[in-house]
């Protein structure tokens, strides 16, 4: 993996949180299985930082760090009453026209880390989806969870039949170039590998209260292999 210089990750910093764009396959918090993570990176450039949320490993997109100890109170209460609006964009498998499509299934998470829908001993889940654009045989969707389950959206989409692409955990197909060109060739005895090394989900957007009861909201653009699969799509109408 490609070292992390955690000032380049920065989006943008107040007084009281540090805003990053998380790269994908890199941890959140401390897991002995991964030496790089953001919490350790955070607290290195700023001593007293404490990542509020999490963001799955493969996941990238906006984080919100805590200066300090009321910062992170402030954000988490609000976490905490589902004050904190939340916008993530998918590649999923096939075309999909949703306007404000409602998944509302609770979720249980099995002991092989594999998340269910569970009516009956799930917890609550609740997630909102948008069509921003359709391709040929894909679709760019906007979620919006008013939860924060585990997997969640992706467990959802799965539940529409709309599994994000790269996903093989719950449906989701891998995207090669093949698919679009006709052209394209490998070479001799190469098998080809997916566009984009894991599912298309990205956390797009984040909006909250700051301390002094102004409203912010920070987004965090498309990595390289996001950009690159949705421009390829683009391509393809």
């Amino acid at each position: 993996m490609k070292k992390i210089k955690f000032t380049d990750i920065i989006i943008s910093e107040t007084q009281d949180y540090i805003f990053v764009n998380k790269p994908a396959f890199t941890a959140t918090l401390a897991d002995r299985n991964d030496k790089v993570n953001i919490s350790d990176l955070a607290k290195s450039y700023w001593e007293d930082a404490q990542v509020c949320h999490r963001l799955d490993k493969e996941t990238s997109g906006v984080l919100a760090i805590a200066k300090n100890p009321d910062a992170y109170r402030h954000l988490s209460i609000q976490f905490e009453k589902r004050l904190v609006s939340k916008e993530y964009h998918a590649v999923i498998d096939g075309i999909h026209n949703f306007q404000n499509e409602r998944v509302d299934a609770a979720l249980n998470t099995k002991g092989n880390g594999q998340v269910k829908i569970d009516k009956k001993d799930g917890k609550d889940a609740l997630t909102h989806f948008d069509t921003i654009t359709a391709y040929r045989q894909h679709t760019l969707v906007r979620c919006k969870p008013t939860t924060g389950r585990m997997h969640q959206i992706r467990v959802h989409l799965s539940q529409l039949k709309a599994p994000i692409t790269g996903d093989d955990q719950y449906g989701g197909k891998p995207f090669y170039l093949s698919s679009v060109k006709k052209k394209y060739n490998l070479k001799q005895w190469t098998e080809e590998q997916p566009l984009m090394k894991r599912f298309a989900l990205h956390a797009f957007a984040l909006g909250f209260a700051l301390p002094n009861g102004e409203m912010t909201k920070i987004e965090a653009p498309y990595p390289k292999d996001m950009r690159v699969l949705v421009n390829q799509l683009a391509k393809n109408v």
